[in-house]
């Protein structure tokens, strides 16, 4: 006997299982359509605060009508079986983390057009008041029409909300994915659903994460101090142009990251076709302007310390060492020295005179040089003497006089 949820949706097998919920596939008999009914698992059903959590995600998601995200048609609580539930677009095909199972590394032109179609999905939900707040492989869904939504807006956040669940402090989202300042515990913005994407599209093109970590701990400590290979040296097919746009995606200063979705995907797609800068500057891959400090709390131990601009426990990571040089380095400048500028400017003068006295030699008449005060600019004046050897003696004299 099939089970009937809600006096309307007939329940059927199971989509997936979660650490809060489960979904499953279902007929909406009222409307004559199938759909994905997301059940909250029992044991939670009596926590105030999942509750709302769950009901925070049918009330942010039902707002959010774009092709690229999945759309929530109803939520509530089955009085018989005291459950409760959110009635969604059910999407047949592969999500992310099936992809990458299935194929270890995208192609290109693949995985690009995954996270293109994501950006547009999470543009939506930003310009209407949304943060994801758990952007992962597993919640793109590709259908088998090709198209991408952006799916589970669980922990999802309106910018202007303040509860016990997302108020700053709290960790929520998959570690893998989580931005420096959530992995802090701090408030998390639409940059921080801009980082996650290019963590995944990170995975998506070399088939690994920028950084392994068992413990938000530890990724904390790893985003401070390591920078992760670029994509350019990991997948040949990659461009230097899109390693540096995935590298600006993963800045650790929120600020240093794409200004929106749609920058993020237009970045994107110059950097495939090699527009845009090539190399990446270590220092925008470290911590952003040096005169910025942001606090990054540990959330095992709950210690904050300065980990950008400043000194503390945790120091900022490091750019990749340079390449030996071919001749040993010195180790002070050398100040460069001056240039003898008058003197130049004595000899310029001085064989202007010399080249006038040659004039004197050869056709009996002189053309005296006058030099005005300024060490710049030279003259000339002609006097005829009746005696060359006259003028031979004032040309002489005029040569001693500008060469001292």
């Amino acid at each position: 006997m099939t089970e009937l949820l809600a006096g309307r949706y007939e329940l059927g097998p199971r989509l997936g299982v979660g650490g809060m919920s489960t979904v499953v596939s279902a007929f909406d008999e009222r409307l004559e359509r199938e759909v994905a009914i997301k059940l909250l698992a029992e044991h939670l059903a009596d926590d105030d605060q999942f509750v709302a959590r769950f009901r925070r995600e049918a009330l942010a998601a039902a707002r959010l009508v774009h092709p690229n995200i999945v759309q929530v048609f109803d939520f509530g609580l089955d009085e018989g079986s005291h459950r409760h539930y959110i009635a969604m677009e059910l999407v047949r095909g592969q999500s992310g983390a099936e992809i990458l199972r299935e194929q270890g590394v995208l192609d290109l032109r693949e995985a690009l057009s995954v996270v293109a179609q994501a950006c547009r999905g999470l543009e939506y939900a930003h310009r209407n008041g949304v943060v994801h707040r758990d952007v992962k492989p597993g919640n793109l869904l590709r259908g088998e029409d090709g198209v991408v939504k952006l799916a589970d807006f669980g922990i999802a956040k309106a910018f202007s909300e303040e509860s016990s669940i997302t108020q700053v402090g709290s960790v929520l989202g998959t570690a893998a994915y989580l931005a420096p300042e959530q992995a802090a515990g701090e408030q998390a913005g639409p940059a921080a659903d801009l980082y996650a994407l290019g963590v995944v599209t990170y995975q998506f093109l070399s088939g690994r994460l920028p950084y392994e970590a068992q413990s938000l701990t530890e990724l904390a400590l790893k985003q401070q101090r390591e920078v992760p290979p670029r994509l350019d040296e990991l997948n040949h097919e990659v461009t230097p142009q899109l390693a540096t746009a995935v590298d600006r995606a993963l800045a650790l200063d929120p600020r240093q990251r794409p200004a929106s979705a749609d920058d993020l995907r237009r970045a994107l797609a110059d950097g495939v076709r090699g527009v845009g800068a090539g190399g990446s500057d270590p220092a925008t891959r470290v911590a952003g302007p040096a005169t910025t400090a942001t606090s990054v709390r540990a959330p095992a131990t709950g210690a904050t310390s300065v980990a950008r601009g400043g000194a503390g426990p945790i120091q900022p990571r490091q750019p990749r060492a340079p390449r030996a040089p071919l001749t040993s380095p010195v180790t002070a400048p050398v100040a460069a020295r001056p240039a003898p500028a008058p003197r130049r400017r004595r000899v310029r003068r001085a064989l202007g005179v010399l080249l006038v006295l040659v004039l004197v030699a050869a056709g009996g008449a002189a053309a005296i040089v006058a030099t005005s005060n300024s060490d710049r600019a030279v003259h000339l004046r002609r006097v005829v003497y009746d005696d060359v050897e006259q003028g031979v003696d004032a040309l002489k004299q005029l040569v001693q006089d500008n060469t001292r």
